[in-house]
C-alpha cells in the first residue's frame, strides 16, 4: 500500500515536494491544500484534487504524512503545531535560532495527537546539520564553518515578501570567498556571522510605497539581515521576473581537526551541494523524510523528531537487504 502524502501549500516548494512525491513509486499524492482559491490553483500532477486549508481536517484518516510547504517566518511557527495534532507532518522550518522552540511547540502537539512530527529539514538544516553532526563527531578536536551560496534563500525571501509594501522580492545569499580560503587553509581563523557572507535582496516594491522605510525594516531584520552587510536593491518586477526567476543555492560545510598525540595531523572534511532548484531539492528532501515519518509512526514512535533522530535506511523505500548489498 502506497503511504498516502498530502501537501499543504503550492508555491515554489509545494512544487517541488508534488514533483518529488510522484518519482517516489511507494507514494501517493492525495490531495492539495491551499489558503487560496481551490480552483485557482492548477496541480502538476493529473487527478490529483486541491482543497483549501480548512478542509485539511476532514483528510484525518486519508492521508499518513503531511508536507507542510509554508514559509518559516510566519506559516510553520502555527501551520505546525496545529497540523501535528492531526496528521504525521514533515516541515522546512529554518530560522536557526528558533528551532529549539518550534520543536518544543511541536513535540507538544504531536503528542497530544498521537502523531510523529519531523522538523526544519531540507539542506540546511537538514542534510548540513547531519554533516556538521558526523564531522564534529570524528573530529572533536577541530572547528566547524558553514557558507551558503551563492543562491537564493527561500525562507529569506519569504521574509522580504512579508514586510509592508513589498511586492516580490529575491534574496541572494553569497559567501565571502577570502573567509572560504582562509577556513581551506586550515588555520582555523576566528569568523564573525559578518565576516563569512553577504545578503544582497532585490526588491520590488508596491507603487507608492516607502523605499527607505522598506530598506530599513530588512537591513534591521533580526536574524534574517541584522547581523550582515545587507544591500537592498530596488528593481521593477519585469526585472526580477527576468534576471531572478531561477532558484539555484548550494554551500559548503567544512570542519577541519587534528588527530595524533600532540595535534600533529591535520584533516579536513568538507561536504557541499550544487543545486539548480533549491525548492526541488528541499522538496526531494521531505519527500524522502515524509517516508521516515511513516515508518516511525508504523514503530509506534510519538512526537517531535529532527533529522538527527532518523535512522538513514528510513529514508530509503529499498529494504535493509538491498541496503547493505549495494550501498553498505
Amino acid at each position: 500500500m502506497a503511504i498516502r502524502i498530502g501537501i499543504i501549500g503550492h508555491g515554489n516548494l509545494g512544487h517541488g515536494a508534488e514533483i518529488a512525491v510522484g518519482k517516489n513509486p511507494d507514494m501517493e499524492l492525495a490531495g492539495i491544500f491551499t489558503r487560496r482559491e481551490p480552483e485557482k490553483v492548477t496541480p502538476l500532477t493529473k487527478g490529483v484534487k486541491v482543497y483549501g486549508i480548512d478542509d485539511a481536517a476532514k483528510f484525518k484518516d486519508l492521508i499518513d504524512v503531511m508536507i507542510l510547504c509554508g514559509g518559516s517566518a510566519t506559516d510553520l511557527p502555527k501551520q505546525t503545531p496545529v497540523f501535528a495534532r492531526m496528521f504525521n507532518v514533515v516541515d522546512s522550518f529554518d530560522t536557526h535560532a528558533m528551532i529549539p522552540e518550534h520543536f518544543e511547540a511541536v513535540d507538544q502537539a504531536a503528542k497530544e495527537g498521537g502523531k510523529v512530527g519531523i522538523i526544519s529539514l531540507g539542506w540546511d538544516p537538514g542534510l548540513f546539520s547531519l554533516n556538521r553532526l558526523y564531522a564534529n563527531s570524528v573530529l572533536p578536536n577541530g572547528k566547524d564553518y558553514t557558507f551558503w551560496g551563492k543562491g537564493i534563500s527561500q525562507g529569506h525571501s519569504d521574509a522580504l515578501r512579508r514586510i509592508a509594501g513589498v511586492k516580490d522580492a529575491r534574496q541572494y545569499t553569497i559567501p565571502v570567498q577570502s573567509a572560504m580560503d582562509a577556513v581551506r587553509s586550515g588555520s582555523e581563523p576566528e569568523l564573525t556571522t559578518r565576516e563569512k557572507h553577504l545578503r544582497e535582496c532585490f526588491v520590488v516594491a508596491e507603487e507608492g510605497a516607502d523605499k527607505a522605510r522598506i530598506e530599513h525594516d530588512i537591513v534591521t531584520m533580526p536574524n534574517y539581515f541584522s547581523d550582515y552587510d545587507t544591500t537592498v536593491h530596488f528593481i521593477s518586477e519585469a526585472e526580477l521576473k527576468r534576471d531572478h526567476s531561477a532558484i539555484p543555492h548550494g554551500g559548503f560545510v567544512i570542519r577541519t581537526g587534528k588527530t595524533g598525540m600532540h595535534d600533529e595531523t591535520k584533516h579536513m572534511i568538507e561536504f557541499s551541494l550544487k543545486l539548480g532548484s533549491n525548492p526541488e531539492f528541499t522538496g526531494s528532501v521531505l519527500a524522502a523524510m515524509a517516508r521516515a515519518a511513516y515508518k516511525l509512526y508504523q514503530d509506534g514512535q510519538r512526537g517531535c523528531k529532527t533529522i538527527f533522530d532518523i535512522p538513514p535506511a528510513y529514508l530509503s523505500a529499498k529494504s535493509p537487504e538491498e541496503l547493505r548489498k549495494h550501498y553498505l
